[in-house]
């Protein structure tokens, strides 16, 4: 037995963790977004299955996508880089609020309860969806992107959602700049740089906001290292990176083939169906 599995389970559980960093490397390469909203909900099942507790569960889930996003948001940044759809000018402007809303994230995750993390999920994602499923041409804030405040207010607020989410921030720029009247190719490059500026601190912020559970569970052994350290599982961090950084390229190639009107639908589908089994959990509390 290791952390309270059995060998088959343990194979089990590592098996689905390795799918789904391919999947997660798949859709970071297609929307510039760092996969979290695809890790979140299945390391939610690993780490129930391993008997983490809930009131630890989802910041958990949370730290280990946010560290897992490292390797898979820079390899997508270059990939998206090299085909010259990266504004560079807009990652410049949000890249200091964008690292403050990340501290203030890390240090909420300290002290809030695990129902703040879900109800924050499944809120932003489903507005996502609806925007990208129901959306209309003319839904739009402006025909350019903010300057000085807005612009970094809204930097600030996608750098502190996409850390209490587990997330690269680009589900929320990507958004924002189709409000904006871009295009979501265009929206994607940028979104794959902005990853990177929340992933690598994010998962130092949760380093720090997990220190105390190793303590408060003793008993637990997926909290303990080497398995974990702070809110970052090790061990599930290791089994999705490289599968997420071997299929990311393919997701990228797989993006300037569709349409904007095909990407959209796929996103706006993706969002209802990872965010439902935060639905459940907050309904049943299960």
């Amino acid at each position: 037995m290791i952390a309270g599995l059995n060998v088959s389970e343990l194979v089990e559980l590592a098996a689905l963790l390795v799918l789904t960093g391919a999947l997660a490397g798949f859709l970071a390469g297609i929307f510039g977004i760092g996969g979290g909203a695809v890790l979140v909900p299945v390391l939610y099942e690993c780490f129930r299955l391993a008997g983490v507790p809930l009131d630890a569960r989802m910041p958990l889930c949370i730290g280990t996508s946010l560290a897992i996003i490292i390797p898979t948001s820079i390899r997508s940044w270059q990939a998206h880089h090299k085909r010259g759809s990266v504004d560079m000018e807009i990652l410049k402007k949000w890249a200091l609020p964008v690292l403050i809303g990340v501290i203030v994230g890390s240090v909420i995750a300290r002290y809030a309860p695990e129902k703040l993390f879900k109800y924050v999920f499944v809120g932003v994602a489903w507005s996502a969806a609806a925007r990208l499923l129901l959306g209309k041409e003319n839904w739009r804030l402006g025909d350019e992107m903010p300057q000085g405040f807005f612009m970094r207010a809204y930097g600030f607020f996608i750098g502190l959602l996409s850390t209490l989410m587990g997330i690269g921030g680009g589900l929320f720029s990507n958004l924002l700049m189709i409000f904006y009247g871009r295009p979501i190719h265009q929206a994607i490059g940028p979104s794959a740089g902005l990853a990177v500026l929340i992933s690598i601190p994010g998962a130092l912020g949760y380093i720090y906001a997990g220190w105390p559970a190793a303590a408060r569970f003793p008993e637990v052994a997926a909290l303990q290292l080497p398995f974990a350290i702070g809110y970052i599982s090790i061990i599930g961090a290791l089994l999705v990176m490289p599968t997420s950084l071997l299929i990311a390229p393919l997701g990228v190639r797989v993006a300037h083939l569709l349409t904007k009107r095909k990407l959209e639908i796929a996103f706006g589908i993706y969002l209802l169906v990872v965010s439902s089994r935060f639905v459940v959990s907050l309904v049943t509390g299960y």
